[in-house]
């Protein structure tokens, strides 16, 4: 078997890869940890039969005991697509002959990719990641390799799951911060701004928020105003008797009419780096309500660190899942935890849909406040 983990790190990937080393090698298998996710197949030459550690090592049980002490990937990590690769990260050693150029110069090694996988006698491939790594194991099962998906992301947005890897502990996280973060700003008596990572998908935040209590929770999939939003904040700073407010922000959030605050160069998927909308809203409270802030962007501290304890259970679960799978010989497949149970699902559903928060049911656009309408058969957590 060959294990990867694909785009962010989060707490949980290491007690994954673990639980998958210590199970195959009861059942006889040996398993490859590919390094830097799909960048560790892009670079590794079947030409060579030398090893090549800085691509793929063997992973053995004694070797790994103690790794899911730790948060993180010890397998490391890229935002590598061997389907859209830019020239500077092409193989040196691949002839160019039947590699199709693509917009931009860009050019799809999944011919290369195959052979790879043929070389190091990869009978399954196990991908730990979100829907962009998960996206391009699809495209391999399409092409007849056998992939169970493991889905990984603090935003827990992968489409077809109800929970993913490093959820939990980002949450635990942000509740945490925005908590410590009241005694800064109720000291100095001014409007928090807590950023918080999210993209498309608000959840994190919103279930930080609904946790900590904050005043007011701005997500990305629902735009603000902006003077709406000073006005309630300063009500809130006004009827506290510590004299503050605190407002937690996804980094995907913008106002009505204008833009995500985006910065950089597209990554492998096409992905801007986002963050600084807190910045914009807290120096836009300042002209409107005069009115000190506080800004503070949580960002990688989110996910950060060793896992809680239910990103080690759901993790180790997948894990578990994943190798009962292939005790069925079954493949194509994506572990997942739907309506409280564990189950698996096409390894292709991580690519037909988006997954977002539920707004009517748990946000209220008007006020900018989590609101669940009945926690009556609602799963743990609400999504």
């Amino acid at each position: 078997m060959g294990i990867l983990t694909g785009g962010g790190d989060v707490p949980g990937l290491n007690a994954c890869i673990k639980t998958v080393v210590w199970r195959a090698e009861e059942m006889g298998a040996r398993v490859l940890g590919i390094r830097r996710g799909w960048h560790g197949l892009l670079h590794f030459n079947p030409e060579d039969d030398a090893p090549q550690p800085l691509h793929v090592v063997e992973l053995q049980k004694t070797a790994i005991r103690a790794v899911d002490r730790s948060g993180g990937t010890f397998l490391h990590t890229s935002r590598t697509n061997p389907a859209l690769v830019v020239p500077a990260q092409f193989p040196d050693f691949v002839s160019e002959d039947g590699y199709k150029i693509k917009k931009d110069q860009k050019r799809d090694y999944t011919g290369h990719i195959l052979n790879v996988l043929e070389k190091l006698g990869i009978d399954l491939l196990l991908p730990i990641g979100g829907d962009d790594t998960l996206s391009y194991a699809a495209h391999l099962h399409q092409k007849g390799v056998p992939v169970i998906s493991i889905p990984k992301t603090m935003d827990n947005d992968v489409f077809g799951t109800d929970i993913c890897i490093g959820f939990s502990t980002a949450v635990t996280r942000s509740v945490d911060f925005i908590t410590a973060l009241r005694s800064n700003v109720g000291s100095h008596e001014r409007i928090g701004v807590v950023e918080l990572f999210g993209r498309h998908s608000g959840e994190t935040s919103l279930m930080a928020a609904h946790l900590a209590g904050v005043d007011r929770a701005v997500i990305s999939e629902v735009p603000f105003d902006m003077e709406r939003l000073a006005r309630l904040l300063l009500k809130d700073k006004k009827s506290n008797p510590s004299n503050y407010s605190i407002l937690s922000i996804s980094e995907g959030a913008h106002m009505r009419g204008g833009e995500k605050v985006q910065y950089g160069s597209p990554d492998a998927y096409g992905h801007l780096k986002l963050g600084g909308i807190g910045f914009v809203v807290s120096e836009a409270l300042k002209k409107i309500t005069g009115e000190r802030t506080i800004y503070q962007q949580v960002a990688y501290l989110m996910r950060s660190g060793a896992p809680d304890a239910l990103d080690r259970m759901v993790a180790i679960s997948f894990a578990n899942l994943a190798m009962e799978l292939l005790g069925k010989n079954q493949s194509g497949r994506m572990v997942a935890l739907r309506h409280g149970n564990y189950t698996h699902v096409p390894a292709t559903t991580a690519v037909e849909g988006k997954k977002t928060v539920d707004v009517d049911e748990l946000y209220d656009k008007e006020t900018y406040r989590p609101k669940v309408k009945s926690m009556l058969g609602k799963p743990m957590f609400l999504y």
